[in-house]
């Protein structure tokens, strides 16, 4: 059986350094924006169309990109500072 790989950041490192990444697709520049997909994977997603020319024809594609962190999946959430103002601080927790 494959050793699991671990991700060696959290959620709050991901979120307050990640960066988009470039990327370029047949001489176009775009920008895939950070991402924290509902699974609870980190990564970067892009999506979108453009064209691209076959034979001198123009043809519309559909772009869809995911990098996603190798084991971030399983790293702990924190909690976010919205989810901890929506609690008064010393009001009971339940």
């Amino acid at each position: 059986m494959a050793v699991k790989t671990s991700c060696p950041i959290s959620h709050k490192q991901f979120r307050e350094h990640a960066k988009p990444i470039d990327v370029i697709i047949n001489g176009t520049h775009l920008q895939a924006p950070v991402k924290e997909f509902q699974t609870g994977s980190l990564g970067w997603y892009l999506n979108g169309k453009m064209n691209v020319t076959i034979d001198g024809t123009p043809v519309a594609v559909q772009i869809g990109l995911n990098l996603t962190i190798v084991g971030s999946k399983d790293v702990a959430k924190e909690p976010t500072p919205a989810a901890d103002a929506a609690v008064p601080a010393g009001a009971p927790q339940g």
